[in-house]
């Protein structure tokens, strides 16, 4: 199932298109239109034109083909994988996943190398910004394993909240889900998303992450999607990330 796209795209400024192209920067278009590279239907284009998709747009002589619209991913990543598109020093990256995708996408926040679980992917900025950004209240839910014991003390400050950096993180739901001679499963749902931030949270009040899962975003689950694999978002399921 896919996300309803846009068939016409709406009227935007020519450099803004550009952007979305991915030909240049929205400073970098403007240029190459100051310079005369970029005619619209024929005839050199000015700053402040608009244009949208039945506009033959092209730069250098180059047809720009309009981007086909916004794509919302669901992609389970394993672990191993770097949450980039691609890596400086080869290692394996979440790009190598996304396998029968024809858009370009990026991911929307992070996991670290060592973890694993729902990881979005996107060409919305704007969804992106939204989703990651502090304002929107988006809470990411975590299936943690720590080792055993796992005390009351422990747990409620990891609740409470924690020094990381010298700024407290905020208050988190943390829940025991099971309990062994040797680890202890923590559900931990926070509403912040600072680098490594449960890993960090963990080794303030002493608990060694053995594995750490990511379930939910929002009240999307990452459900029965098997490691490796990715599948796109429903209308629905976008509107999800905000509940």
């Amino acid at each position: 199932m896919t996300v309803k796209r846009k068939r016409h795209m709406e009227n935007i400024r020519l450099q803004k298109f550009l952007a979305q192209a991915e030909v240049a920067s929205r400073r970098g278009a403007e240029e190459l239109i100051a310079n005369g590279h970029v005619t619209v239907n024929g005839k050199r284009a000015s700053l402040g034109d608009k244009v949208n998709s039945k506009d033959v747009v092209m730069v250098r002589d180059k047809r720009i083909i309009p981007q086909k619209g916004n794509v919302y991913i669901m992609l389970h990543k394993p672990r191993g994988y770097v949450t980039t598109m691609r890596d400086e020093l080869g290692r394996k990256c979440v790009d190598h996943l996304m396998g029968g995708l024809n858009e370009r996408v990026f991911p929307v926040g992070r996991l670290d190398k060592d973890s694993e679980g729902l990881l979005l992917m996107t060409n919305d900025g704007g969804w992106a910004n939204k989703v990651t950004h502090p304002s929107g209240n988006v809470f990411k839910t975590y299936r943690v394993t720590v080792g055993a014991p796992a005390t009351d003390a422990q747990l409620d400050k990891l609740s409470a909240g924690v020094m990381i950096d010298g700024r407290p993180t905020k208050e988190a739901l943390v829940t025991v889900e099971s309990q062994q001679n040797d680890r202890v499963v923590l559900k931990i749902v926070i509403g912040e998303g600072r680098n490594r931030q449960i890993r960090n949270m963990c080794e303030q009040v002493g608990l060694n992450v053995k594995r750490l899962k990511r379930t939910k975003i929002g009240a999307l689950s990452l459900g029965m999607l098997p490691p490796g694999k990715w599948r796109e978002l429903n209308e629905k399921e976008v509107g999800l990330v905000f509940k």
